[in-house]
């Protein structure tokens, strides 16, 4: 158990440093094998590479259609043009809001975390310079629209959060509908008032938006060159309407997204292969590094005494929706990945979880929602897309994480406790 304990937070201190969990987990998976005297060489070769394998034989088709498809909408400026239009919708006074909608509208339609922060950012700039909103709270307004209640709570979301539960639980990305809407509701409007609350308080404070030294984009003030906004909305409302209404899988739903920007956006079309080829790269990075944070979780299952960890976790509640909500958001803190957290869980316990709803009564939806929901309430500074929407911003953890916290760790929290609660009186 010592071991298990060493491992995990050694390799939550070492990615915190912002190394890279490619190389880190197997050696830190080395070390967990190492101090519980299993074999190193056949712990990394079989154990490790295994649990790494499966999960990137099950899930790399959706990574790189999911990649490709948000490339396409970046580059022929397809989010953009939504973004935009939306934040004009909304006006330039209430420009949080207008942030939070594109971010989350964007996101839901199956656009990648990382293709929105580059969309959105822009425009955002623009409309927090417009309204004279401190630029401090930019990267909490997207962790809020992008990394909270459409990547794991709204019922159909075609991110990846809310797809490999379906795998454990033979689900659809509808399962636990009302849970996911009163979660989305808890995770939306109280991060929206914490961040309006926040304005004001910063604004009377005197910290208003500032220039920055670097060249700003200033995509976020400029429509003339972008597409159509409501045919660039065509693909995002496909691709939902074919997974959730016509209850097609993943990839072909993907398929028909890009297929659909392709033909609407026929005239860019010398943007295409590079567009393409740049997904595909995107692509092999986030499931590695997802597959990396797996097989440190096959290998920390591998100990002999993990059973006695699974059981003292499982023992946490006699509600089993509990203790999967504890395992799998401690993991995704730890890895700083909500998928590689979740993955890592579910590879361990999906099949005790299972069963657990076969033998309780309580249905697998619920299970598959909670197991999402959790993976999201996870942001430590760590985080790897929380380090790269940093990056974008120009921004650091000292500006701006005690806001991140709020709308990423401890709203997201109480969302969670709330879809228990709702799942236990049969609301699900």
């Amino acid at each position: 158990m010592i071991s298990i304990v060493i491992g995990l937070v050694l390799l939550m201190v070492l990615a915190y440093r912002g190394w890279s969990i490619i190389w880190v987990a197997p050696i830190v998976a080395g070390v967990v094998a190492l101090l519980s005297g299993l074999d190193i060489m056949h712990a990394y070769t079989e154990t490790y590479m295994g649990g790494f394998v499966t999960f990137t034989k099950k899930w790399f088709p959706i990574f790189l259609l999911g990649a490709i498809f948000g490339k396409f909408m970046e580059d022929t400026g397809a989010a953009k043009a939504v973004a935009f239009q939306i934040t004009k919708f909304i006006g330039k006074k209430r420009a949080i809001l207008g942030v939070l909608v594109s971010s989350a509208i964007l996101t839901y339609g199956g656009v990648s975390l990382f293709v929105v922060v580059f969309a959105i950012y822009p425009i955002a700039v623009a409309l927090f310079k417009e309204a004279n909103i401190s630029r401090k709270l930019i990267a909490p307004t997207i962790v809020l629209g992008a990394f909270t209640f459409t990547m794991t709570a709204v019922p159909g979301t075609p991110q990846i959060q809310n797809l490999i539960p379906m795998a454990s639980f033979n689900t659809t990305p509808m399962a636990g509908s009302v849970m996911g809407i009163a979660a989305t509701l808890v995770m939306a409007v109280g991060g929206y008032f914490w961040l309006a609350f926040r304005e004001k308080k910063m604004s009377a404070a005197g910290d208003t938006f500032k220039e920055i030294e670097t060249l700003e984009e200033d995509g976020g003030s400029k429509s003339e060159s972008l597409p159509n906004w409501l045919l660039s909305l065509v693909p995002l409302i496909l691709v939902v309407i074919l997974l959730d209404i016509v209850k097609w899988e993943a990839i072909p739903s993907l398929i028909a997204g890009i297929v659909a920007i392709i033909i609407i956006n026929i005239k860019q079309y010398k943007k295409f292969i590079p567009s393409i080829n740049e997904g595909g790269k995107g692509s092999v990075m986030a499931i590695i590094n997802t597959s990396a944070a797996v097989g440190f979780g096959a290998v920390v299952t591998a100990v002999p005494d993990f059973k006695h960890i699974t059981e003292m976790l499982l023992g946490i509640s006699s509600n089993p929706l509990v203790s999967e909500s504890v395992i799998v958001q401690i993991l995704a803190m730890i890895t700083g990945s909500a998928s590689g957290g979740m993955g890592i869980a579910l590879q361990a316990l999906g099949t005790t979880y299972a069963g657990l709803a076969h033998s309780t009564g309580i249905s697998p939806e619920a299970f598959h929602r909670m197991a999402s929901i959790a993976s999201g309430a996870s942001i430590l500074p760590h985080n790897g897309a929380l380090l790269t929407l940093l990056a974008v911003t120009k921004v650091t953890h000292k500006d701006c994480y005690k806001d991140v916290f709020m709308v990423g760790l401890v709203i997201p929290t109480l969302a969670m406790i709330v879809g228990i609660i709702m799942a236990s009186l049969g609301l699900i």
